[in-house]
């Protein structure tokens, strides 16, 4: 009789501690078949893996530790779903890595590999994180709406939500010993949602671009202590610009819902300052000695939920090179969502770009969709069909 109730008393502990916490496996795998007209003059055919979101895994998980405290940690791995690799640069938790305590009463904190500000509080109401997939992202995701970049060694705050209202915070420790400035990033942003309306606003100020925020990953091909290539992008908008010193993003969007339908905006100011400041090999070919390349763009976006299944799209964006470059980027958007169910859905995209100007190269702007080669003229076609779930 004793240890049988041993046995119940140590069931009841075991149970009790397991009701105060909890991980969650979740994830998304997206894949379609894309086309562009014009990659170097070719027309392509090609597949295309997490086009609506990233394909991912992660874990997620919290322990209640009372008095509304909470401990709490993500670990979340990117890949390319056709042939298995690891996305973000070869990081094995490369889209977000962080562990932290959060209370009920005033919010979060965070440590890890995170998300900045302007992604947290405005990059959900850009058509790339919703609707239009990755292609109809900023060009050259020259803000980081879309999330091209993480920041490592971040420490976070997100407060509690009060009225609908948030705010929040990051900086990101540069680690070069006698150098406090080095590869610094920070980042403040506030949001506000509630009803119909959803506002948001951020800024983000990273130091050493070049290496803090583009060479974070496993395959960067240059490091602040080995500065031998650019880890910019391919993409011309801003590929000329690895060595500026500074970068420099103001973010504001907005929303609001009418019944089925739902109208958004955009705006963003990028400068990469001080263009020439960075040493290394191919960081500066054009011969930059100062000043800065610098965009305004703006965003406008519709859906419409025709369907409680079918979710139709279509947004229009406008970038104006200034400073070292006069580039100046058309880009249209259409797009369909159908869902099958909750947690599988089917979808078409469509992007069309033109250009026209100087780009960052100091040569006649071409076409260039975000995450494709440039075109050989000045316009550019990219679409994608997929399919998504969600687990």
């Amino acid at each position: 009789m004793k240890k049988s109730l041993l046995a119940l008393a140590a069931l009841g502990v075991f149970t009790g501690a397991h009701a105060q916490s909890s991980v969650t496996l979740y994830g998304v795998v997206d894949a379609g078949i894309a086309y562009t007209n014009n990659v170097g003059g070719q027309h392509n055919f090609f597949t295309s893996s997490g086009n609506l979101q990233g394909s991912r895994w992660g874990l997620r998980g919290k322990e209640d530790l009372g008095s509304g405290l909470t401990a709490l940690f993500v670990l979340e791995n990117g890949f390319n779903v056709f042939n298995g690799t690891l996305g973000q640069g070869g990081d094995m938790f490369g889209r977000q890595a962080y562990v932290g305590l959060s209370s009920s009463q005033f919010g979060t904190v965070t440590l890890g590999r995170q998300y900045d500000s302007v992604v947290d509080y405005t990059g959900p109401l850009e058509v790339g994180s919703q609707w239009g997939s990755y292609f109809a992202a900023h060009p050259a995701d020259l803000d980081n709406m879309n999330n091209t970049n993480r920041v490592n060694n971040a420490i976070k705050f997100t407060s509690a939500n009060y009225a609908g209202f948030t705010f929040g915070g990051l900086y990101s420790l540069g680690g070069n010993a006698g150098q406090f400035n080095r590869n610094q990033i920070w980042s403040v942003g506030a949001g506000y949602a509630n009803g119909p309306l959803q506002l948001g606003a951020g800024y983000l100020n990273v130091k050493d671009p070049n290496y803090s925020f583009w060479g974070n990953n496993a395959n960067s091909r240059s490091t602040t202590t080995t500065p031998s290539a650019s880890n910019f992008p391919s993409s011309r908008v801003i590929s000329g610009f690895a060595s500026a010193h500074t970068l420099e993003v103001i973010a504001v969007a907005g929303a609001y819902t009418f019944g089925a339908a739902t109208i958004g905006a955009t705006y963003s100011n990028t400068q990469y300052k001080d263009v020439g400041t960075e040493s290394g090999a191919g960081l500066n070919p054009v011969g930059y000695k100062g000043g800065s390349g610098k965009f305004h763009n703006a965003e406008l976006n519709f859906k419409y939920q025709l369907t409680p299944s079918l979710l139709l799209g279509a947004a229009y964006d406008y970038t104006k090179g200034y400073g070292l470059s006069d580039a100046k980027y058309h880009q249209a958007m259409l797009g369909a969502d159908y869902f099958l169910s909750k947690r599988t859905d089917v979808y078409v995209d469509g992007v069309y770009q033109h250009a026209s100007g100087t780009d960052s190269t100091q040569h006649a702007a071409v076409a260039n969709i975000n995450q494709l080669s440039p075109s050989s003229t000045s316009n550019q076609v990219a679409a994608v069909v997929g399919i998504r779930h969600k687990f």
